[in-house]
């Protein structure tokens, strides 16, 4: 077998140099088609299989090209930093073996059924309607199933059919043993016809390219139910992304928010800050030590409580409960902090109390960044 760099692979596909890598793989489709063990009896139709096959193989991944390219010009390493005579001898077609193929979905023949996945939205309203609950429209896009193949993806076919190309295995095994640079034995790619699914459309639909489903504008009308809070979730059924091949579809999930029910970041860190400094107000009362810790405490406890006016005080329970929820994250890492502090000696205590402030701040914000 001649070696890599002995072949041109382009005149083997019957492809320009300058082609695409979907001109390539239409190509080779073409070829493989013809060639293939099971449907061409001549004595050198395998040989030749192997050959169109190593030849797209390389030509359709880009950095494999580009080395071929470049082996082809003479310069090996030409384009390629970190490769020379200054950074020692190294192949450049090092990253063998080949990996998958990518493609466009739109133009493939192979037949993949998968589910459809969710499609998310938002819903801002105020509190007064997520009390009373509320009936909203909304249009968006979504894959649908194909009228003209009603999501099968063939036009006259409701089966699939074996990959011609593959027969069916998914993957293609490639000969590179006596190859110059390679000379390592035998690999396995994934088989571009029918992606790996050993399967195929027989005569894909023009409309949806065989995927069974095309890109629409949906209008659907969402029902918020009475009660509702910021965060909440509404589920539609069906309504979501349609499946390839005929395969389910997703849900449409609109999620509910509410945002007099929110708190701000800096709500959410006054909060928090008060909550830290509240077991320092009390342990310092108790413990004699600490007292000056009490002080420092009670005047950061104050400006926690300015951050949570400066953006409105909200009187309604949902923002009520994660007010409460971010105090009592506070107030844990204080009573964390403040115990091991009453097991340092009292001259230590002093010094630390006018690092308290620091404390607060790097320990709330630590807690909110995470």
């Amino acid at each position: 077998m001649a070696s890599m760099n002995e072949k041109d692979y382009y005149k083997i596909l019957e492809v320009e140099e300058d082609a695409s890598t979907d001109q390539i793989r239409k190509a080779f489709q073409q070829k493989a088609r013809k060639l293939h063990p099971d449907v061409n009896k001549e004595p050198d139709a395998e040989e030749r299989f192997k050959e169109v096959s190593e030849a797209y193989a390389v030509l359709s991944d880009d950095d494999k090209r580009k080395r071929y390219d470049a082996m082809r010009s003479g310069s090996p390493f030409a384009g390629y930093p970190g490769q020379g005579p200054s950074a020692g001898y190294g192949s450049p077609f090092d990253g063998f073996p080949f990996d998958g193929f990518s493609r466009n979905p739109t133009q493939s023949r192979s037949y993949r059924p998968r589910a459809g996945a969710d499609v998310s939205a938002t819903i801002d309203i105020d509190v007064e309607t997520a009390r009373n609950g509320v009936s909203r429209g909304m249009t968006y896009q979504r894959f649908v199933a194909c009228d003209v193949c009603h999501g099968s993806g063939s036009v006259e076919h409701t089966e699939a059919s074996t990959c011609p190309t593959c027969g069916g295995a998914g993957r293609i095994r490639i000969d590179l043993g006596g190859m110059g640079l390679f000379g390592i034995g035998f690999f396995e790619v994934v088989c571009p016809e029918c992606e790996g699914s050993g399967k195929v459309v027989v005569d894909p639909c023009a409309s949806c390219g065989g995927s069974g489903r095309v890109l629409s504008a949906t209008e659907i009308v969402v029902e918020i139910p009475p009660n509702s809070h910021d965060g909440d979730t509404v589920r539609v059924q069906g309504m979501g992304n349609a499946g390839t091949n005929g395969r389910e579809s997703g849900d449409f999930v609109c999620q509910v928010s509410v945002a007099e029910e929110r708190l701000t970041q800096r709500q959410e860190f006054g909060f928090r800050m008060v909550g830290f400094a509240a077991p320092f107000i009390v342990i310092g009362l108790l413990y004699q030590p600490l007292f000056t810790f009490a002080i420092v405490a009670a005047a950061l406890c104050a400006v926690g409580c300015v951050m949570v006016a400066q953006d409105g005080v909200r009187m309604n329970g949902n923002w009520l409960k994660n007010g409460a929820t971010s105090l009592v994250r506070g107030a844990a890492t204080g009573i964390i902090v403040g115990l091991l502090l009453t097991l340092v000696r009292p001259t230590a205590i002093m010094a630390m109390s006018l690092l308290l402030p620091i404390i607060v701040i790097v320990a709330l914000s630590s807690r909110r960044s995470g």
